[in-house]
């Protein structure tokens, strides 16, 4: 699976921005749960997928500091793009963050060739 990071038209990618301002324990477990799912795709066992509309979808990762959400799409089935990042807080996905997600779906979408291999 090739991951992809959503990046804004200013160069800028809110996913790494996020793992980047995590603590160095956090931002490491986190890079290497998004290792592994490149590697075994959803095979991968440190994470848990989940739908939440459509073709928006979730990586659950848990770690000792709290849970992590990242929102996702798939192109072709082996393309993952990254597209929004927040840490959990409730049992249900807030609904300000899903439509920040379904937002950059249509901006993936309309821009896919920017996500190729």
């Amino acid at each position: 699976m090739k991951l992809f990071f959503y990046t804004k038209s200013s160069g800028k990618s809110p996913i790494l921005d996020y793992i980047d301002d995590l603590s160095l324990k956090d931002k490491t477990k986190i890079l290497a749960c998004l290792d592994s799912i490149e590697q075994m795709g959803f095979e991968s066992p440190r994470v848990e997928f989940r739908q939440i509309e459509g073709k928006l979808w979730e990586i659950k990762i848990k770690l000792s500091s709290g849970g992590h959400r990242i929102f996702y799409v798939t192109l072709a089935k082996t393309r993952m793009v990254l597209l929004h990042v927040y840490q959990k807080q409730s049992q249900k996905a807030p609904k300000k963050e899903i439509e920040i997600a379904l937002a950059r779906i249509k901006e993936v979408e309309a821009n896919e060739k920017y996500y190729k291999e």
